[in-house]
């Protein structure tokens, strides 16, 4: 199985490597028991993440989760990085393809398939849901210090 690679870590921050997107078929997640997904790899302890998590996975044409979840309180933000599919939210099923970017609510009853004949490469944010505001937006500060390298 592929693990992730730490590139470099300090006090402010850490850096890693999942490897080439087309080979996150090489990672297997275990939920368990009865449920194993392959080619999903959580990132967010591997990179310290203190405020989400996230994952990439690939989907080999013509494969899907296998099953409908939802969230107690995190949202997610699903973006598709490569390949072509469809999403389903409570019900409803619409096309998602490169470039293409769906939010769910933490009650929304959701899941993914790959319904092409190339693979579907996604990028999943997940975060607790209602706490961004105003000031969060405007967190941001841009130094006076000149950028060298």
């Amino acid at each position: 199985m592929k693990e992730i690679k730490k590139i470099a870590t300090a006090d402010n921050f850490t850096a890693v490597n999942v490897g080439r997107l087309s080979d996150l078929g090489d990672y297997e997640m275990s939920l368990g028991a009865d449920v194993h997904i392959d080619g999903k790899v959580f990132c967010g302890a591997a990179v310290g993440a203190t405020g989400a998590e996230f994952s990439f996975q690939l989907f080999k044409p013509h494969t899907e989760t296998g099953f409908l979840h939802t969230h107690a309180t995190h949202e997610e933000l699903y973006f598709f990085l490569s390949g072509n599919g469809e999403f389903q939210v409570d019900g409803e099923i619409f096309p998602v393809t490169e470039g293409s970017v769906v939010r769910v609510a933490p009650a929304g009853r959701r899941s993914v398939r790959n319904n092409g004949d190339e693979p579907l490469t996604m990028l999943c944010v997940q975060y607790r849901g209602g706490t961004f505001s105003s000031e969060d937006a405007a967190d941001g500060k841009i130094l006076a210090e000149k950028v060298v390298w």
